[in-house]
């Protein structure tokens, strides 16, 4: 294809009609399903999905305010996604500089049981962790959740921060262990400022998972509940289903701020400091 055709395609001057209305309804097809959320969070209609709504209000923001069940919910989804996150951040920057650093035997078999948690259907492992922690003689409780949701951050982590390590020269730790520094000094100076990005926005995105997690969480929670398992508590017991629909706000809204900042943390970062390009 001539330079000039793969350019004018790049920029998006070449795009035709019906790549534009393709375009345009998979847009539509992904998002307008969030715009119904917001719409019949302020519907007057507390028990059906009509269309168009009766009238809108507020008063289901107010009301959810006041419920006592949706914080305890809404807290303990910030607490374990905040505890996966941190776990996620630590095992999966441990293993993205391991599986950097050495070469041996198998290697390829660990990355694909570093991958598997999140390639895996989430009831696959959730009914897994559900024997194990049977098996252990474990409670369910809010640290069976942490540990049921690190199952997949850290994989998130993992990717970024691999990634990251292969687009950086492995000469700036090579100079920095020449200059004499040491493994600590030389992961503080050199390989932490690389990576920083990229850790950040793993974190962000681990959160946002772990925050909206359903299925893994059912089997991990015992009595605990989340916010996202609190919706699906209230969907099975159809009244004042407005307050589902606030509650799906507050679940995208806390999800979609850590997605957008991990985005552009990471679309600046395709060539990464000393890749010697």
């Amino acid at each position: 294809m001539p330079s000039k055709a793969v350019g004018s395609l790049r920029s998006g001057t070449g795009a035709g009609w019906g790549l534009k209305t393709a375009a345009a309804g998979g847009l539509l097809f992904l998002n307008l399903p969030l715009a119904f959320i917001l719409l019949y969070s302020l519907t007057t209609d507390d028990r059906s999905y009509t269309f168009p709504p009766p009238g809108l209000t507020l008063k289901w923001f107010a009301l959810a305010w006041t419920r006592d069940d949706i914080w305890r919910a809404l807290g303990l989804s910030v607490q374990v996604a905040l505890a996966a996150m941190t776990l996620a951040l630590v095992l999966g920057t441990l293993a993205a500089l391991a599986m950097y650093r050495f070469s041996f035997f198998g290697k390829e078999s660990v990355t694909l049981m570093i991958l598997l948690p999140i390639a895996l259907p989430g009831i696959v492992t959730g009914i897994s962790l559900r024997s194990a922690f049977a098996l252990a003689d474990i409670p369910f409780s809010y640290w069976t959740i942490v540990l049921g949701h690190a199952t997949f951050c850290i994989v998130v982590v993992y990717n970024n921060v691999i990634a990251r390590l292969r687009r950086s020269s492995p000469a700036l730790i090579e100079a920095s262990m020449d200059l004499g520094a040491d493994s600590f000094q030389t992961f503080h100076h050199v390989i932490l400022p690389n990576i920083a990005t990229a850790l950040l926005a793993g974190g962000m995105l681990a959160f946002a998972l772990s925050f909206d997690e359903v299925i893994v969480t059912t089997f991990t929670a015992g009595q605990q509940e989340t916010l996202p398992i609190w919706m699906l508590s209230q969907l099975l017991r159809p009244r004042d289903r407005p307050l589902t629909n606030v509650a799906a706000v507050f679940v995208i809204a806390v999800t979609f701020l850590p997605i957008v900042g991990a985005y552009y943390l990471t679309r600046d970062t395709h060539d990464a400091t000393g890749s010697g390009k």
